[in-house]
């Protein structure tokens, strides 16, 4: 009986959906709040896909994601890093209008218990969804800040961003979750700590020995406090992987710690069972269902059933373990009677991350053609990402774009689908896809597209309307190490200024339409339109920057420095241990 009742939902709905959407224009889907699942990855090289030429990497839903729908070939990220790309995401700006773009080399939140976060007057697409009867709900990674003054008053958490459910990872996946050689923050503040304690030791052993001679009487109070708090430092740098697995590698849900820390043999199930859960709830719609996966970040934890299971090693099997995931989530829908009332969509927040190697194992993703990679604000191998639509009757199955599209577009996207109005009091950067998904437009609506590295103009790209050539224009690009390696190894991510990068006068020109692997810098001599390129490219970087208005910097050295009182903690802080999961069961 309850096969047959799911027959008939499924029945009515498809009809319900054929009926409503069979002109497949976008002007026929103001009354209809289709539902709405975002997939994201976290560090998926572009290349890792099959539908994107991998043909060593088993991923056989997300491939037919684009089959049956829609991919983007030029879909660009706004950022090489995930928080300020994922801020892009949500709101639909360059990171740098909302403060989420660092000056200091320090491009990402470093930890749970900071100032800095997604601003609350920044308005993201759930914030408007919900307001429009969505269900909203977030599961997986956030990593956009978590509290401002206290540990408990969550300014920056998913439920003040619009969000009426939330569980996973406040912060970020990392190398430091499990003792690992690709230690993204522990290895260098060891280096620094046992540097602080070196100097204390010989300013003890100096003190001493200027007291006993009486050449340097240092009283002897200041030489025992001193001597605590390098056996203070001491310590820390010997718990220093269990203050961090513990402050920053933990679950929520809503408002509550449920594991702290993280038992990584069950988080996968956890995350795919609380998906599933959250569209089984909302089945009756619409929904929004943002799934930020842990994937395919390092250190790839991966459940026991995948691994070894592919030809690329762990990061493989972790690759393949997220396309499982994928297929869950959609045979979900497709049981639930879903499928045709639902828009999907794909997609990384940034580029595979190169330097992500242990001896020759790669543990970081694969950018196809594409040159450079995570961290890298220029070069496309940072920022070119996967993207591909999918919504049964209404895109088109198998259509390819290669026109230059944006993660930000998604905000509007979504924004008029679901009903709501793009906010008029600000500048918003993305373009609603619609009408070029579903033919309406053959061009895209991005003229140009600024690449920032950090709070640094590292490129342009320029869509010239009038030929359709796609032209990039370099003005700063790193310094790879070693020399033409295509990466900054042994350095985690390439800088962003510095002595690390190389300043270009006259800038670097490429052609994408013809070189997309930016192999071939033109010049004055083998391009007559060098010089009116540049021109036109510099007066829209300044007609750019003229639109910037300053803001707070959420990534500053205060707000990205860790305060012990915003700290969340599931028990008398610092013993901060609980299994909320276990407990439950």
């Amino acid at each position: 009986m309850l096969r047959l009742q799911n027959s008939w939902t499924s029945l009515s709905i498809t009809l319900l959906t054929f009926l409503i959407l069979k002109p497949s224009k976008s002007n026929c889907l103001a009354d209809f709040k289709p539902n709405i699942v975002l997939l994201l990855a976290d560090d998926l090289g572009i290349g890792d896909i099959g539908c994107y030429g991998n043909n060593t990497i088993r991923t056989p839903n997300i491939d037919s994601l684009a089959n049956e729908g829609v991919k983007l070939t030029q879909h660009i990220a706004a950022a090489s890093v995930c928080t300020p790309s994922r801020a892009a995401f949500l709101t639909g700006r360059y990171p740098i209008r909302s403060g989420m773009a660092s000056y200091n080399g320090l491009p990402v939140l470093q930890w749970t218990g900071v100032s800095g976060g997604l601003p609350s007057n920044e308005t993201t697409f759930a914030k408007i969804l919900q307001k429009e009867g969505y269900a909203t709900g977030l599961i997986g990674k956030w990593h956009l800040g978590l509290n401002c003054k206290s540990r408990t008053d969550h300014c920056h958490h998913p439920l003040n961003h619009g969000f009426d459910f939330f569980y996973g990872m406040p912060f970020s996946l990392m190398g430091d979750c499990e003792y690992s050689a690709l230690s993204e923050k522990r290895a260098k503040l060891e280096m620094r700590l046992y540097f602080s304690i070196q100097i204390i030791v010989l300013a003890i052993f100096t003190f001493t020995i200027g007291r006993f001679t009486g050449i340097l009487p240092v009283p002897w109070k200041i030489t025992i406090v001193i001597a605590i708090i390098g056996f203070l430092l001491f310590l820390t740098r010997h718990f220093l992987f269990i203050l961090i697995k513990y402050g920053d590698c933990f679950l929520m849900q809503n408002h509550t710690i449920t594991e702290q820390p993280m038992i990584f043999k069950r988080t996968t199930s956890l995350i795919l069972k609380e998906a599933v859960s959250f569209i089984e709830r909302n089945k009756h719609g619409p929904f929004l269902l943002i799934i930020s996966f842990l994937h395919v970040h390092t250190p790839l934890v991966t459940t026991e059933k995948f691994l070894q299971s592919s030809n690329h090693g762990l990061y493989g099997d972790n690759v393949e373990e997220m396309d499982w995931m994928v297929g869950e989530v959609l045979e979900t829908l497709d049981n639930e009677g879903l499928t045709k009332s639902t828009l999907v969509y794909f997609t990384s927040d940034n580029g595979g991350s190169l330097e992500s190697q242990i001896g020759s194992e790669q543990h970081g993703g694969w950018n196809g053609i594409y040159k450079g990679g995570k961290g890298m604000g220029g070069w496309d191998g940072g920022i070119r990402v996967p993207g591909i639509l999918r919504w049964p009757g209404v895109l088109p199955a198998g259509l390819v774009i290669d026109e230059p599209t944006s993660l930000m577009d998604i905000y509007p996207t979504v924004t008029h689908l679901g009903g709501g109005e793009v906010p008029q009091d600000r500048v918003i950067d993305g373009r609603d896809l619609m009408p070029l998904l579903q033919g309406e437009v053959h061009q895209s609506h991005h003229e140009f597209m600024f690449h920032y590295c950090e709070a640094y103009l590292h490129a342009v790209r320029w869509h010239e309307n009038d030929s359709g050539t796609v032209w990039k224009v370099h003005y700063v690009t790193p310094v790879f190490h070693p020399e033409g390696s295509g990466a900054c190894y042994g350095r985690g991510v390439c800088p962003c200024f510095g002595k690390g990068v190389t300043q270009h006068d006259p800038p670097l020109l490429f052609d994408l339409s013809r070189d997309p692997s930016e192999a071939n810098p033109l010049s004055p001599d083998t391009e007559p339109l060098f010089g009116s390129i540049i021109e036109r490219v510099e007066h829209a970087v300044k007609e750019h920057w003229a639109t910037l208005t300053p803001v707070p910097q959420q990534l500053s050295t205060f707000n990205n420095i860790w305060k012990p009182w915003l700290q969340p903690c599931c028990g008398t802080f610092p013993l901060c241990w609980c299994d909320w999961e276990d407990d439950h069961k």
